[in-house]
């Protein structure tokens, strides 16, 4: 029988990896607060389940001298009840940003003597010597550039607002693929910056940019990364339309689908 994988969902997103679910991290991770290393451990595992991974440390290697428990539980039916702490450095206290399950079901025993910690909570996080930002990274997920000659053409309100064959497709497991422009290429006249910003762990931060055609204003519809991650160098400098939010995006003249994403208004 020949087996037939499949890259990409319904919804023309690229699938990442399902398993391990819960491994051993290879690195060093530090979580900082106040100052200070509120876990410090190289036996913190990822418990990964389709969407940004967490780390869970044991409590060994946690500062639980400065953990305060709070009634605050949460049930999950899939672990059982999460119980919670809050994290006190000094005069600063970070509510609720520390959770356990004392008691997990069966099939999450793993997780018992382990904690986690509420990521935006804490002022820093590092693995090895390397901050790492708005979630722990999944080292089965993988940013694939490569540079194209196939026609790129961006189509809003029944106008071409950028056109080239010198794009870059971005693959990334869990989002639609993209394309990202050179600016050469792209009506700026017809671009306004915008003050959103978005952080992604793997890319880097990235500027937003509005796209006013006829007088009719679509907000948000492009974004650059100006420095991105060593990962996403080849899009530096370049724009991605959202193909979600715009009129149409033809790849050699063949229009993509649209697909359904958080960004879709």
């Amino acid at each position: 029988m020949t087996m037939q994988a499949e890259f990409t969902d319904e919804n023309n997103k690229l699938i990442a990896a399902p398993s391990p679910r819960w491994m051993h991290s290879p690195k060093r991770i530090r979580v900082i607060f106040g100052g200070v290393a509120v876990a410090d451990s190289t036996n913190a595992y990822l418990l990964r389940e389709g969407g940004p991974p967490a780390y869970y440390f044991p409590e060994a290697d946690v500062r639980m001298d400065l953990l305060t428990p709070t009634a605050t539980v949460k049930n999950s039916p899939i672990r059982c009840d999460a119980s919670y702490c809050s994290l006190t450095v000094g005069e600063r206290t970070a509510e609720d940003a520390v959770w356990t399950f004392k008691e997990p079901v069966a099939t999450a025993s793993f997780l018992k003597g382990y904690l986690a910690f509420d990521w935006p909570k804490m002022d820093a996080w590092f693995e090895e010597r390397e901050e790492v930002f708005v979630h722990a990274r999944d080292p089965f997920k993988r940013i694939d550039t490569v540079k194209t000659d196939r026609k790129i053409q961006v189509v809003v309100g029944g106008e071409t607002v950028a056109e080239t064959t010198e794009s870059v497709m971005l693959l990334e497991p869990g989002h639609p693929m993209r394309y990202y422009l050179p600016m050469a290429d792209v009506r700026l006249d017809l671009l306004t910056p915008s003050a959103t910003e978005s952080r992604c762990a793997y890319k880097g931060t990235a500027d937003y940019h509005s796209v006013v055609v006829n007088g009719q204003t679509l907000e948000d519809a492009a974004w650059m990364y100006r420095y991105p991650t060593p990962e996403a160098s080849k899009v530096v400098g370049m724009l991605c339309f959202f193909n979600e939010r715009v009129d149409a995006i033809y790849v050699d003249g063949v229009e993509l689908p649209k697909p359904v994403t958080n960004w879709r208004r």
